[in-house]
Formats: structure tokens, sequence, C-alpha cells
């Protein structure tokens, strides 16, 4: 889940539509004070936070987060509307993990993104976080070991990173772009085909299980508990 913390409406909606048709979730805040109590119940995955914001503002709000050792770890983007340096090295120095500067373009906005949280992912240096298991199929990171009801499967790299991923985002969609981006490390558009490609023969490895990766229609692809349409 993102959130997208801009007063101006038009702006806000507007990230969050970005975002949603690129396969996020995504949220909308119109001010800190809704943020901060927000994240008294729920963690978000990145936090679009712009800076001139109504009471506090965003450099007070990044500041809170940060000094909280239960949200200081969540990736912030800031965004400013002046785009001077002196917003940018104050946003930096309160802990930012990357900055906009206003006008900016909606598939900018994407590719910081995603850069950012490919950036921010946590180190797995526990066994335990590097086994993802859904329903029968498991998938052992540290051994590079792929079971389904127990059984080994020969995997390419291309196939077992996709797989991870997948095991990673349960239940959620998966836009082709972010595969692309995430397991070949591209954001070259009208490449999906090799998404449809590898999620095919993935699929055939896994057998029955692979009707578990689901395709979401005019989106990606999901992994669930129901059947795919290919």
């Amino acid at each position: 889940m993102i959130w997208c913390v801009d007063d101006d409406r038009t702006i806000r909606d507007l990230e969050v539509y970005t975002l949603e048709q690129c396969g996020f979730s995504a949220k909308g805040f119109a001010d800190g004070k809704s943020v901060l109590k927000a994240l008294e119940k729920e963690r978000p995955e990145l936090i679009l936070l712009d800076i001139m914001l109504p009471e506090k503002n965003g450099v007070e709000i990044l500041k809170e987060i940060r000094n909280n050792p239960k949200t200081k770890k969540i990736p912030v983007i800031m965004a400013t509307a002046k785009g001077t340096e002196m917003d940018k090295i104050l946003g930096l120095d309160a802990g930012a993990d990357d900055y906009l500067a206003k006008p900016f373009g909606l598939m900018e906005m994407v590719s910081r993104v995603k850069a950012v949280l490919r950036r921010c992912e946590p180190e797995e240096t526990e066994a335990e976080d590097r086994v993802y298991l859904f329903k029968n199929i498991l998938l052992n990171d540290t051994e590079h070991v792929v079971t389904v009801s127990s059984v080994p499967l020969s995997l390419t790299a291309k196939e077992f990173k996709l797989l991870k991923l997948f095991l990673q985002h349960p239940g959620k969609v998966l836009s082709r772009d972010r595969i692309l981006s995430e397991v070949w490390d591209t954001d070259y558009l009208g490449e999906s085909r090799t998404v449809d490609m590898h999620i095919k023969t993935l699929r055939k490895k896994l057998g029955e299980s692979g009707n578990l990766i689901e395709t979401v229609i005019g989106v990606g692809y999901r992994l669930g508990g129901g059947h795919h349409d290919q």
C-alpha cells in the first residue's frame, strides 16, 4: 500500500489513480495529522509526502515518522512545489529516501516509487525470513530450492525470481510492468510478452498448483486460490 499525502485533492487523486493503474494499492491523505493517526494502526509500503501541508509541514511529519521506532523504516519520498535546493536538503536531512520536484510527471513518480521500494527492501538475514510458503508451494531462498507437495522442482533463474515475487506478495495483483521491473530489472514497456511466456512455463512446471497464479485481465497476475484464464 502506497500512501499519497497532498492537500490538493486533484493531485492526490491523480497520484492514487496512477499508482493503482500500475498495480499498486494506494490511499490518499489531505494532511499530516490524518497520516500520523493512520500509522498507529497500519503501515504502508511507502509514503509519498508533500512538503507544503497545512498545520504541520512534510518535514515535521517526516521527523515524527523517523523518530518513532515502529515507523522509522517506512520509505518516504518528499514532494516539493518549490523544487529548491534547500527543500531537497531539508527533506534528505530529515531522512527522506528520495524527492520529487513539482510539477513532476506521473510516470516519473511511479519509477521513483519502484526504485525506492527496490532499494529499501529489508535485508533478510535469518533463514526463516528466506522461506516462503503458499498452500503446497514452498520456496527456500537460502538453499535455492522449490518444492510442490514436497516434490522438488527445477526452475530457471528467472522462474525462481518470478515465483519468489509472487510468494512475497500473496493475494496482491502484480502488474506486468512491476514484474518486469523487479524480475528483469528493467522498466521497458512493450516487453510484457516476456512476462506472459515465463508465467506460462512456470504454471506448467507447478502442475495443478499452476492454477494458483491467476490472470487479472488488463492488469497482470496474482497468486491467489482460483483458476487462471490462459
